[in-house]
């Protein structure tokens, strides 16, 4: 049923496209405005839909319906917390790591910087003192 519903959707998607594509617009007219035919047309009412228009109405009647109701499938279809009998693609995500004993990174002996005492600067033990004035 929803894949009747969803080719239906999409020819009248198509047929929407165009049919208003085919469609003139009341803009078409508008140099009626400048003395060039009856200014009736121009902007105003168009009168009884022709075949176009009444075909567009039917086919957007038909278009909102149709996404009512893939909406209403789509809605039933999804359970709220429902995982019972889905398979599990990577069961090790399951599984959590162990938590570090304290909050101190731990750096491997690998990782860990070679001790270098080249780079520490040295400090002088003796404190130069300024002469009074």
């Amino acid at each position: 049923m929803e894949s009747i519903i969803v080719i239906v959707h999409v020819i009248v998607a198509i047929a929407i496209v165009g049919l208003v594509l085919l469609q003139q617009g009341k803009g078409a007219d508008a140099g009626a405005a400048f003395g060039s035919g009856s200014s009736n047309t121009v902007f105003g009412s168009a009168g009884s839909g022709n075949f176009l228009t009444r075909s567009t109405s039917i086919a957007a009647t038909i278009f909102f319906i149709t996404s009512l109701s893939l909406a209403i499938f789509a809605r039933q279809n999804t359970g709220v917390g429902a995982v019972e009998g889905m398979p599990i693609v990577n069961p090790s995500l399951l599984e959590q790591p162990a938590a570090p004993a304290t909050d101190i990174p731990q750096v491997e002996a690998s990782q860990a910087p070679a001790n270098d005492a080249s780079d520490i600067p040295v400090v002088a033990d003796e404190v130069p003192v300024e002469p009074a004035n």
